[in-house]
């Protein structure tokens, strides 16, 4: 069965990763149809398949899931572990005294219970107590009555959330009110658009990533170049012994390390160390997001034949943050790359083929299902296939950056 999950990130005051939202297609009662509850078989079974890809998906950080009271009261949270597991529980539930009772028992084993879109209603009275996490939509709550949420729940203990915070002015302001996590696109956008120069070491950087993009493979020349780099060889090195490529082979030298990876692989890999050097002072998600993008954008075009380079994409995809990463509008910062007239034209939102390609890795990120549907249609690949391609971008994406 293809499990069509997304994931969005949840961030500390530091922005730093504290957790993902999962984000299911038709939600999770579509995953559970036939789960009797008194069965042990089904339980086991699918706790060991959920864990697994719970910790796959999120990188090792904390899960927050959204239940209804229906799979609540059939106890399917507890199919999941309760050491990663957040239990989101629906703004619209209704809470009678059997959910009430299975909130508490979810609580007493260890799974923190968080309040999505909280808006108090006296039927909530019961439910409160129990919660450790009130989750606030900042966008639509009004000020005054954020302000009145976090003075109460902030004096009584709760941990508060921000969500749909998507500018790095509402990051500012929700800090400020007392918020302690995050959850939205603010990271990935530009904290100063503004016409400024790139810093000179940036655009060295820049530099390095436009010869990896060279059309002609000049083993000498990347060689000298990598040599020269003691972090860049480190990383290479250490990316050739992650889980994700192992290899029996001892590597004898840095020639040898490039001639394993291959021309296309090392290219790859180049330009993303590199990216990663150039966003050291931003929030890790952000370089993290790059990679998967260019990952996902890549195999989309594998899976259509005949259809756009997979190695052009592959570019579009992990340079479509550029502009957050270098806090500089994206026109400007693309006068000084050496792109094709494609990627330039996809990522300021003009028409380009490559454009649907990065629209449904967007769109797919988000878990805007329909929208997914819609696009993977009209670049006529293989829907059923999109699951195992995210789930392989996040893998490389953990590879490259644990190295």
């Amino acid at each position: 069965m293809n499990t069509y999950i997304a994931r969005q990130p949840i961030f500390s005051r530091d922005k730093k990763i504290y957790a993902y939202e999962l984000l299911f297609r038709d939600g999770m009662k579509d995953f559970f149809p036939d789960i009797d509850g008194s069965s042990a078989t089904s339980r086991v079974l699918s706790s060991a398949f959920f864990s697994s890809d719970i910790k796959q998906i999120t990188s090792g950080k904390k899960a927050f899931i959204n239940f209804n009271r229906d799979l609540i009261n059939q106890r399917i949270p507890q199919l999941f572990p309760s050491q990663v597991t957040i239990v989101e529980i629906l703004e619209d539930v209704e809470p009678d005294g059997l959910f009430i009772e299975n909130c508490r028992a979810l609580s007493s084993k260890g799974y923190k219970i968080a309040l999505d879109d909280f808006q108090y209603r006296r039927e909530l009275d019961a439910l409160i107590p129990i919660a450790d996490i009130i989750k606030m939509d900042f966008q639509n709550t009004d000020p005054e009555t954020l302000e009145q949420y976090v003075e109460m729940f902030s004096r009584k203990g709760y941990t508060l959330l921000a969500e749909k915070v998507e500018t790095v002015e509402e990051f500012r302001k929700a800090c400020s009110m007392g918020f302690t996590y995050f959850q939205g696109y603010f990271f990935s956008k530009p904290e100063l658009v503004r016409e400024t120069e790139i810093p000179a070491l940036k655009m060295n950087l820049i530099q390095i990533m436009s010869e990896a993009g060279n059309d002609e493979f000049r083993i000498n020349e990347m060689e000298r170049l990598i040599e020269r780099d003691v972090g860049i060889s480190y990383k290479l090195l250490r990316y050739l012994n992650s889980p994700f490529f192992r290899t029996r082979n001892e590597i004898r030298s840095i020639r040898h390390a490039i001639i394993m990876l291959g021309e296309k692989e090392l290219k790859r890999f180049l330009s993303v160390i590199v990216m990663s050097e150039l966003s050291q002072d931003k929030p890790d998600e952000l370089i993290r997001s790059s990679i998967i993008r260019a990952k996902l954008c890549e195999n989309l075009g594998f899976l259509r034949k005949g259809g756009s380079d997979p190695s052009e994409l592959f570019t579009l995809g992990l340079f479509s943050l550029i502009d957050a990463i270098l806090d500089s509008p994206m026109e400007s910062v693309l006068k000084k790359l050496p792109l094709s007239r494609n990627i330039k034209a996809a990522l300021l939102d003009q028409q380009s083929p490559l454009a649907l390609y990065l629209e449904l890795a967007r769109s797919y990120e988000r878990g805007n299902w329909t929208e997914v549907m819609v696009q993977g249609s009209s670049l006529g690949i293989d829907i059923q296939r999109l699951p195992e391609i995210y789930f392989r971008a996040l893998g490389w994406a953990d590879a490259l950056l644990e190295a």
